[in-house]
């Protein structure tokens, strides 16, 4: 397998990491594995990716706090900085925004504890995610967030092969036609599968195991 960069026209300290094969991640099988472990560990590279997602907001939109998933806390931290420094309004008592992720139960559904209720519950909801493949994730999210009683303010993505999630526009740095050919698959439908090419590995929102 090679792997190959992909750079941000907004940014060239923004890489997509890609590289083709046959992988399978817990809802879909996938054409491309897309590595984002230094985006969202490395501080430069976590901060330029948070700068460019500030971009889509404008001053009127109002966040109280960020739900980030997919180990995106360190991104989180920093669009916090970038849109209180654009103007961003938080409502607030103490004027800036939370920065949260949820819990996942035996179920594989999201919760949150007690004490992380009221930084949700009636707040201004920015939801934050590595990947948008299929959406499945963002559609667990999204029934958390209305169960809790949060109001999804926007939602951001490192990749996004969706332009919407249940009426809710996905703000993405790169997109599916960034990527030549990048397809995602029903894990029970696939024509790699069905061709009888062998899985590379196992994608995960941590990363990839070879098989």
């Amino acid at each position: 397998m090679q792997t190959y960069k992909i750079t941000s026209k907004y940014n060239n300290l923004i890489n997509l990491k890609v590289t083709p094969g046959h992988f399978a991640t817990s809802s879909s099988h996938i054409n491309y594995f897309i590595d984002l472990t230094t985006l969202k560990a490395r501080c430069s590279e976590a901060k330029a990716v948070a700068k460019s997602m500030a971009s889509d907001y404008i001053a009127s939109t109002i966040v109280d706090t960020i739900i980030c998933m997919d180990g995106t806390e360190v991104i989180g931290a920093y669009l916090a900085d970038e849109l209180t420094a654009s103007g961003i309004m938080s409502m607030n008592a103490h004027g800036t925004i939370y920065i949260i992720e949820p819990d996942q139960n035996s179920m594989g559904q999201l919760t949150f504890k007690d004490n992380v209720i009221p930084m949700v519950n009636k707040k201004n909801v920015l939801l934050l995610l590595a990947t948008a493949t299929t959406g499945h994730t963002i559609e667990k999210a999204l029934e958390c967030i209305e169960y809790y009683g949060g109001i999804v303010s926007g939602i951001s993505a490192i990749f996004s092969a969706k332009d919407e999630v249940a009426g809710h526009p996905i703000n993405g740095i790169f997109h599916a036609k960034d990527i030549d050919n990048y397809c995602s698959y029903p894990s029970n439908d696939c024509p790699l599968c069905k061709g009888n090419i062998r899985l590379n590995g196992i994608v995960s929102s941590t990363g990839f195991s070879s098989l």
